[in-house]
C-alpha cells in the first residue's frame, strides 16, 4: 500500500444483533480527536451510505470496540465501545453495546488475551464507559471460540454456539442511579401534543420507556413501520430530549440531540399480544411477559439491544414503572423476564438479593466475519 495510507489491523465481529469494528487499543492514539478522525474514517462517517469505509449505513452495523489488555485484578480486556454516527461525524462514548460485549469475548479468546480453556473460557471484561464489569462465558474447543452451534436468537439468521453474559452491578451505568430521575415514572406535558407517562430505567445503559398506547400505536409496530411514521418519530425524540434533562444528562432538551445522540435510549410498551415479527412468523402474547421496541440514534433498532434488556430486565424489577405497569402480573417479582421483541423473545436473567440487583444474564451468539488490514489515506487525519 502507498505511503499516502496507514494500516490498521481490524476484525469485523458480530455479537448477537450488531456488528462492528474491532480495534486494538495499542495501535490507536489516546482518546481525543485524532482517535475519532481515525475511526470515523474507517467506518466511512459522515456519509449515510457509508460507501468509503467499513460501517454498514445503519446504527447496529456503525459501531466500534476496542480492546486492550487490563491491569486490574481477575479482569482479562478493558473494552471501550463507541457508537459512531452514520451520518454526522460525531462518536458516542458515554454508553455501552450488549451486544457486542458479546463479541468482545470471543475476540479476546482468539486474540489471545485469555488463556483458553475447554469447554468454556470466562472471560473478565472491564467497559470503560460505564465502568463496570461483566462476564462471557466462551465455548472453546481446540484452542478457539466455537462458533457453529444450535443455538438461535430472534433476529439473527441460522443458530450459533450459545454465549452467556452475565453484567454485574448493572445499576447507573451512564448516570450512576438506576432511577436517573429519582421516580419509577415521571409525566411530560407537551402542551396541545398532550401529556406523555415515561419511565427512566438506566442498568447498563439508561432507557426512556414511553406507552405505546400514548404515542397512537398499538405496541406491536414493527421497526420498519414506525420509521415510516415521522411524527411519532419526532415525538418520540422530544420525549427523549426531555428524559435527558430529567435524567441529568444534559442541562437544556435543545442539546440533547446533538450532545447525547445516543443516551438514553428511548422505545415503548404494551402488554402481551399476537404479533408477526418480520420474517412472518407469529409471535404469542403467551409467550412473553411484555411487547417492547427500542430506538437509537434517532432510528429504531431492528431488533433489541442488550444493554437495552438490562435496563428492561431491571425496570421489571421496580413497581410503578411503565414496564411493571403493562407486563404480565404473573411475572412480577420472578427473576426471570421475556421480552417481546420485534423478532419474538428474548429471556433476561435478574438476581437480586437484599433488593439490589446483583447480575443480570443474558444469552447471545457471536462470530467473527473477517480478519485484516484497514486503509485509510492520511490527509483525511490531518
Amino acid at each position: 500500500m502507498d505511503r499516502e495510507c496507514i494500516s490498521l489491523h481490524c476484525s469485523i465481529v458480530r455479537g448477537g444483533t450488531s456488528k462492528g469494528l474491532f480495534l486494538r487499543e495499542n495501535e490507536l492514539p489516546p482518546p481525543g480527536e485524532q482517535r475519532d478522525r481515525i475511526i470515523l474514517r474507517l467506518l466511512g462517517s459522515p456519509d449515510i451510505r457509508q460507501i468509503d469505509g467499513l460501517g454498514g449505513a445503519n446504527s447496529l452495523t456503525s459501531k466500534v470496540c476496542i480492546i486492550g489488555p487490563s491491569e486490574r485484578e481477575g479482569i482479562h480486556v478493558n473494552y471501550t465501545f463507541g457508537q459512531v454516527s452514520v451520518d454526522k461525524a460525531k462518536i458516542d462514548w458515554q454508553g455501552n453495546c450488549g451486544n457486542l460485549s458479546s463479541a468482545a469475548g470471543i475476540f479476546a479468546v482468539d486474540k489471545n488475551y485469555v488463556k483458553a480453556v475447554e469447554p468454556y473460557t470466562k472471560v473478565n471484561i472491564y467497559n470503560t464507559n460505564t465502568d463496570k464489569r461483566l462476564s462471557v462465558y466462551v465455548p472453546v474447543k481446540d484452542g478457539r471460540s466455537v462458533s457453529e452451534g444450535d443455538y438461535s436468537i430472534p433476529g439473527v439468521p441460522g443458530t450459533g454456539a450459545k454465549l452467556r453474559m452475565e453484567f454485574y452491578n448493572p445499576a447507573g451505568g451512564v448516570t450512576g442511579r438506576l432511577l436517573p430521575t429519582g421516580r419509577p415514572k415521571d409525566i411530560v406535558d407537551l402542551g396541545s401534543k398532550g401529556k406523555f407517562t415515561l419511565s427512566v430505567v438506566d442498568s447498563v445503559t439508561p432507557v426512556v420507556y414511553l406507552l405505546a398506547e400514548e404515542l397512537g400505536l398499538m405496541g406491536t409496530e414493527l421497526p420498519t413501520e414506525v420509521e415510516a411514521m415521522p411524527g411519532v418519530l419526532a415525538l418520540m425524540e422530544e420525549l427523549r430530549c426531555e428524559a435527558a434533562v430529567l435524567a441529568g444528562i444534559v442541562k437544556h432538551k435543545e442539546e440533547a440531540t446533538e450532545k447525547s445522540p445516543a443516551y438514553p435510549k428511548v422505545g415503548f410498551v404494551s402488554p402481551p399480544q399476537n404479533y408477526t415479527n418480520p420474517v412472518g412468523e407469529l409471535v404469542r402474547a403467551e409467550d412473553v411477559d411484555l411487547v417492547a421496541r427500542l430506538g437509537s440514534m434517532q432510528k429504531m433498532h431492528r431488533a433489541y439491544m442488550i444493554g437495552g434488556a438490562v435496563s428492561t430486565g431491571a425496570a421489571a424489577t421496580i413497581p410503578g414503572t411503565v414496564v411493571w405497569d403493562v407486563m404480565r402480573e404473573s411475572a412480577r417479582g420472578k427473576d426471570k423476564l421475556i421480552i417481546g421483541h420485534p423478532y419474538g423473545p428474548m429471556e433476561v436473567d435478574i438476581i437480586c438479593e437484599n433488593g439490589e440487583i446483583v447480575y443480570e444474564g443474558v444469552y447471545r451468539t457471536a462470530r467473527f466475519i473477517m480478519d485484516g488490514t484497514a486503509y485509510i489515506p492520511r490527509s483525511s487525519l490531518n
